[in-house]
């Protein structure tokens, strides 16, 4: 089995120097880099991590701390961490935190310190100011996404701003009977995106002299079933049946154009229906949304926590980063039909 020192001979360069045109770190002229690979690749030589490790001090592991990974807008945001590792030559260590007490101290205080990460993700998870401090004393570059932590570097989009938009859109149109089906503020996801969503949305109604109805709320399961039964509740009767329906997420506005279409209602000419989130399905129901793209949001968070492990020194912004939502116009929305008197 060839080694490094037979790769060094043929290439005619030092062992040092193919450690370094191997492993990418440290400055080596592009063309001794590709010399080195060929020969490399001609002997069959392979990288051995572990010996890279011992050299490096680093295990090129990046750990994420996730709470659901079974659904779109979280494996989204995977998807991108995981294509903007591999492009840097990273491995995903993934972590699936419940709000299980026993499973967050296992994960904060024994599996991120045990096994040996270089850099860590946390993925719209509200931690506590224990577990932040036990993030912090790894000394590793660490990047959450969703939401200001104490001491971390944070984004995410603005979920107030983002539901006023969505309203805004709505009210625009002409339409003042305006309904939002959103999550449970009872069963909150972290970061109260729930209550943050239907704050924008009230928000928007009091700016346009519209009062608020508590009935013109209603909380479903953020998918597409629990938008499908409600909006089967909400359009079903004809004397609740609102102009136009904000859904806090794309999912939940698919059920309800689903149950819309079954109902015999026409979207949009019947009734208004706006998201957020931009899924990939989308576009094929026509939907008007709010765009926040997480694989993007996936990927810049890669970005932050290689950014400090290649170059000494810098740090990503200290202050939580507002990323943009951008309004996607699609044909689920349309001014309202005059209704007969």
């Amino acid at each position: 089995m060839s080694g490094i020192e037979d790769v060094a001979s043929l290439a005619g360069v030092s062992k040092a120097t193919v450690s370094r045109a191997l492993s990418g770190r440290g400055y080596v002229s592009a063309e001794t880099r590709l010399r080195v690979s060929e020969a490399a690749a001609s002997l069959g030589y392979v990288v051995s991590s572990s010996a890279s490790s011992l050299v490096t001090g680093r295990t090129n592991n990046v750990g994420v701390i996730i709470p659901v990974i079974n659904q779109w807008f979280f494996g989204s945001i995977i998807e991108g961490v995981e294509r903007a590792l591999l492009e840097r030559g990273y491995d995903l260590m993934l972590y699936n935190l419940t709000k299980s007490h026993e499973e967050r101290t296992r994960v904060f205080e024994y599996f991120l310190v045990r096994k040996r990460v270089d850099a860590v993700i946390a993925v719209t998870l509200e931690i506590t100011p224990d577990e932040t401090a036990t993030l912090l004393a790894l000394g590793k570059p660490i990047a959450g996404i969703g939401g200001p932590l104490e001491g971390i570097p944070t984004f995410g989009i603005d979920d107030v701003a983002a539901a006023r938009l969505a309203t805004e859109h709505l009210l625009l149109l002409g339409h003042r009977d305006i309904m939002h089906v959103g999550g449970d503020i009872d069963e909150q996801m972290d970061f109260h995106v729930h209550s943050k969503r239907l704050m924008g949305y009230m928000d928007a109604l009091t700016a346009a002299g519209i009062p608020y109805d508590h009935d013109s709320y209603v909380a479903a399961r953020f998918d597409i079933p629990g938008g499908y039964r409600v909006g089967k509740q909400i359009l079903g009767d004809p004397r609740r049946r609102p102009t136009a329906i904000f859904a806090a997420s794309d999912e939940v506005a698919m059920g309800v154009i689903l149950a819309a279409r079954e109902l015999g209602i026409s979207v949009p000419d019947d009734l208004s229906v706006i998201g957020i989130d931009d899924h990939p399905l989308a576009e094929l129901f026509g939907l008007t949304t709010i765009e926040q793209r997480p694989d993007l949001q996936g990927e810049q968070a890669v970005d932050w926590v290689i950014g400090q492990l290649d170059q000494p020194g810098w740090r990503p912004p200290a202050q939580h980063t507002v990323l943009p939502a951008r309004l996607v116009m699609r044909s689920s929305t349309a001014p309202p039909r005059p209704r007969l008197p």
